[in-house]
This record gives structure tokens, C-alpha cells and sequence, in this order.
């Protein structure tokens, strides 16, 4: 099928590029004997897992337990739900997950252990390196993972504070890890993982020493956000929303068909919704539920023209589509669905 035949909006990927992707990231992590263990909240499709651990991945990273259960279908071995999860309805379904892969938890306190304990998962501790999200304080490390006793893998962090260009950042998490590190080796734990990365410090993550796995998810597609990171090129991101000129009846201005639902209301420092590409004079600059105001800044487009537009954060974007689409060159060659969609749970 031509991406012609497409209805619109749709979610394409160019697949050279996000195999470009996937084979670059795995030969970075091999080179620097990191394990790698990407976040699936991006592309929420059991088969690009099982592509990602075709390509060298050691394991998947999921956030919550509906979407371990999707993703179970990937074949996956070694599968890491990074999220502190708690309630009585998630602890059988986590048992019952943990019968059919190895499973660790990230978990930042004891609350969040303990009911877990019977189902037979293994635990990351959850450092706080920074971002002040979750985790603990890094002196506080060692004493909940004695404290839980029993299936303690290793140490968990994200640096979502980072982007790609901060040394001095780096040097800071890296510092951090190593203290605790020292102070769990002389408390005699062993800390078989030390789970940590993001993609906009992806190509730095060989810099904290004694992280051993690392977890970037959103360079299997990229998009304004990562290009806004450093951390990677336009001609990195793989993803994009066709969509449809519906009207022109305002001067210099065009309406798209894909408005809040489709795109991220999630602004970078370029400004608008996104880019229109081709055409970069054009500027996204407000959505409706259904509709996406482009200012066409003397752009050439008419009722019924297509345009392909860069989003600025495709996690979200993913999250909002049934389906979404490969294409090689012009022509749609796979048709995804996404089973991870609005599996929040």
C-alpha cells in the first residue's frame, strides 16, 4: 500500500531509520559492556520488543503492571516493571507475571516491597539521582535493601534531570553511584545491577561508572524533544503523523485533522506543537481536541494536501493511536497495533 492510501491522522515510522536506531544504540552499549534494556512506554508493541532483543537487548523495561502483561507476548526473559507499583489488585496479577519471566520491581521503600515479597520478584532499589522524583536518598540505599532482606538485584536510577551535554551532571550521578556502591560492598550486598540511563543521556552512559544496564526508551523513534536534548538529529527521528489539510479559509492559516488527540501538549524550547516537515517556515502553534492550527508563513498548501509533521514527544503520541504504521520509502509495508495503549494500571 502507498502511505498515499493512508487515512488520516496516522502515526508512520520509517523503519530504515528506527533500524538505524535500534542497531546503533545496541553496538554502543555492547562496546562499552553495558547491558542494554530499553523502556518500552515508547513504542508499546510486543513486536518491536522482540526486535529490540533480536538486535542485543538483555531484557525490556516496562512502567506498569498491565503493560509487563502486554509485553509478555514479546518473548521477553528478563522483563523490569521501573515503577514503584502498590495496590491489592496489582500484587496477584505481578505473581502471576513472575511465573512466566524474571521479573524485578523498582521499589523506594519497604510499603512498596513487602506485599511483593510472597510473589517471588526480584528488587532494584530506587536511588534518587537527582530529578526528584522518586527514589531514595543515596544513604538511604542500603538500609532498605537490608531491610527487605531477600531478592535484592541491585540499584535503579534515572537521570531525567540530564541532557546530553553535562559532564558536570554526569560526574555528579557517577559519584553518587560509586558511594553507594562502596558503602553496600562494605555492608557485604552485592549489587548484580546497576540499572540506570535515559535517552538524552544515552551516548554518555558509559561515563558513570559502575552503572552496568542502561534503559533509554525514546531513541527507537527520537523526536523534537531528543533533538532539543542533543542527544540526537531530524534524520534520527523516525516517526511522524501524517495528517490532512481541512481548511484554509483563514488567511495564512491552515487546520490539520490532528489536534490534542493526536499530538502532545508537550512544548520544546523551538516552540509549537510540532514541525511541519518540508516546510519549516510553517508554525504549529495551537490545537484543538480534533483540530491543528498551522500558521503557513506563505507555505504552498491547499484542502486535501497532505503533510507529514515531527512530534515533539511520541511516547505520548504512540499512546493516543490504535495503530501505527511501517514504511519504507513511500510505501506501508507494516501495520502495528498498539497493545500497550491506555494500560495505565
Amino acid at each position: 500500500m502507498h502511505i498515499s492510501e493512508l487515512d488520516t491522522p496516522a502515526l508512520v515510522i520509517d523503519l530504515d531509520i528506527m533500524e538505524r536506531n535500534l542497531r546503533r544504540m545496541s553496538e554502543y552499549a555492547a562496546s562499552h559492556g553495558i547491558r542494554l534494556r530499553p523502556h518500552t512506554k515508547t513504542h508499546k508493541i510486543p513486536a518491536l520488543g522482540r526486535l529490540q532483543l533480536d538486535l542485543g537487548a538483555a531484557g525490556l523495561t516496562v512502567a506498569k503492571v498491565s503493560e509487563a502483561e502486554v509485553m509478555l507476548a514479546s518473548g521477553v526473559e528478563d522483563l523490569l516493571i521501573a515503577y514503584p507499583l502498590y495496590g491489592p489488585k496489582k500484587w496477584p496479577r505481578v505473581a502471576e507475571v513472575a511465573k512466566k519471566t524474571r521479573l524485578t520491581v523498582s521499589v523506594d521503600s519497604y510499603e512498596v516491597a513487602e506485599p511483593l515479597i510472597p510473589t517471588g520478584v526480584e528488587f532494584l532499589i530506587e536511588m534518587d539521582a537527582g530529578l526528584g522524583r522518586v527514589g531514595v536518598r543515596p544513604e538511604e540505599v542500603v538500609p532498605l535493601a537490608k531491610r527487605i532482606g531477600t531478592n535484592v538485584r541491585g540499584l535503579a536510577f534515572y537521570p531525567g534531570h540530564l541532557k546530553s551535554n553535562d559532564p558536570a551532571g554526569l560526574l555528579q550521578v557517577s559519584n553518587l553511584v560509586q558511594q553507594v556502591l562502596r558503602e553496600a560492598a562494605a555492608a557485604g550486598i552485592e549489587f548484580e545491577l546497576v540499572s540506570g540511563g535515559s535517552t538524552p543521556t544515552m551516548w554518555q552512559s558509559h561515563l558513570v561508572q559502575g552503572m552496568n544496564e542502561m534503559r533509554p526508551g525514546t531513541y527507537i523513534f527520537n523526536d523534537r524533544n531528543t533533538i532539543a536534548s542533543g542527544a540526537c538529529g531530524p534524520e534520527d527521528c523516525a516517526a511522524s503523523i501524517l495528517c490532512t489539510v481541512v481548511s484554509t479559509s483563514v488567511d495564512d492559516q491552515m487546520i490539520i485533522d490532528g489536534g490534542s488527540k493526536t499530538f502532545t501538549s508537550d512544548q520544546t524550547a523551538a516552540g509549537g506543537y510540532g514541525e511541519v516537515l518540508g516546510s519549516p517556515e510553517a508554525f504549529f502553534f495551537k490545537m484543538n481536541e480534533e483540530h491543528g492550527y498551522i500558521k503557513r508563513n506563505g507555505a504552498k498548501f491547499k484542502v486535501g494536501d497532505r503533510a507529514r509533521v515531527l512530534m515533539n514527544h511520541v511516547c505520548v503520541s504512540v499512546n493516543m493511536e490504535e495503530r501505527i504504521y511501517g514504511v519504507r520509502g513511500e510505501e506501508v509495508v507494516e501495520t502495528w497495533e498498539v497493545a500497550g495503549r491506555g494500560k495505565l494500571q
